[in-house]
C-alpha cells in the first residue's frame, strides 16, 4: 500500500498505468504485479497531477485504502510512507494496529538526523521499530566487484546500535536496481540471481526471522 499521497512512486516501480477496478460491493480491487498486491494513490490520478491536502484529507484516504479495498488474504501488508514524520503516519496509528515499523536510511549524517527523529515518533506513538534497512550503502564495481562506500561507513548499522534496534542489512548504491524501477520491473524479478537481488532477500530473510521470533507470522502484519 503506497500511503505517500505527494509522491507516489509505486505505479512507476511496478510498471502500472491502469486504474483498479471495483467489486460488486463498490470495493477497489488491488492491482497485482510480481504475486503482489498494490494499491496507491498514483493509480487514481495523473502523473503530472500535484496532490495539494491537508491532513484531514489524507487521512480519510488511507481510511479508505484500509477499509474501501478488497485485500483479500494477505501474509502481510506492508505501507510505504512519505520520509519525514508527518500527518500520514499519525493518521495510520490512529487508523489500525500495527505490528512494527521499518525505518530506510541511507549512510549519511543529514539522513541519519531524520532517522532519529522518526525513531522517536514511533516510540512516542507505541509502535515498535522492526528494524533499520541501509539503502546505497556501498557501490560494488561490475567488473571487479570490489565494495566502494561512497557515503560515510557503516551509520545505519550504528544508528540500530545506538537505539537498541536490529540492523536489517544493506543495500547497494546500484544503477541497475534504478533502471529496473524505471522500467517496472523490480530487480528481485527482472534479475534475481544478481548481487542486489541477493542484498534485498537477505533484508526480508531477516525480517521474517524476527517476525518469527516474536510469534507475529501467523497474523496480518502491517508495518
Amino acid at each position: 500500500m503506497d500511503a505517500d499521497a505527494y509522491g507516489p512512486s509505486i505505479p512507476t516501480m511496478m510498471g502500472i498505468q491502469e486504474q483498479p477496478r471495483t467489486t460488486p460491493e463498490r470495493k477497489l480491487m488491488p492491482l497485482v504485479r510480481h504475486n503482489i498486491k498494490l494499491m496507491s494513490i498514483g493509480f487514481m490520478v495523473p502523473e503530472e497531477q500535484a496532490m495539494i491536502w491537508r491532513g484531514p484529507m489524507l487521512h480519510s484516504a488511507i481510511r479508505q485504502f484500509l477499509s474501501d479495498v478488497d485485500w483479500g488474504e494477505l501474509d502481510y501488508l506492508i505501507i510505504d510512507l512519505p520520509p519525514g514524520t508527518g500527518d500520514v503516519a499519525l493518521s495510520l496509528t490512529q487508523a489500525i494496529p500495527l505490528t512494527g515499523a521499518l525505518i530506510v536510511t541511507t549512510p549519511q549524517d543529514v539522513a541519519l538526523a531524520d532517522v532519529r527523529r522518526g525513531v522517536a515518533m514511533f516510540e512516542r506513538l507505541g509502535v515498535p521499530i522492526l528494524g533499520i534497512i541501509e539503502n546505497m550503502s556501498y557501490f560494488l564495481c561490475p567488473h571487479c566487484n570490489e565494495k566502494t562506500e561512497i557515503f560515510s561507513a557503516d551509520g545505519g548499522k550504528n544508528t540500530s546500535e545506538r537505539f537498541g534496534v536490529a540492523f536489517l542489512g544493506q543495500i547497494p548504491l546500484d544503477a541497475e536496481v534504478c533502471t529496473a524501477g524505471d522500467i517496472g520491473v523490480p530487480i528481485v524479478a527482472g534479475h534475481p540471481e544478481s548481487p542486489q537481488s541477493e542484498a534485498f532477500g537477505a533484508v526480508a530473510a531477516e525480517l521474517t526471522t524476527i517476525l518469527e521470533e516474536s510469534g507475529e507470522e501467523d497474523e496480518l502484519t502491517i508495518l
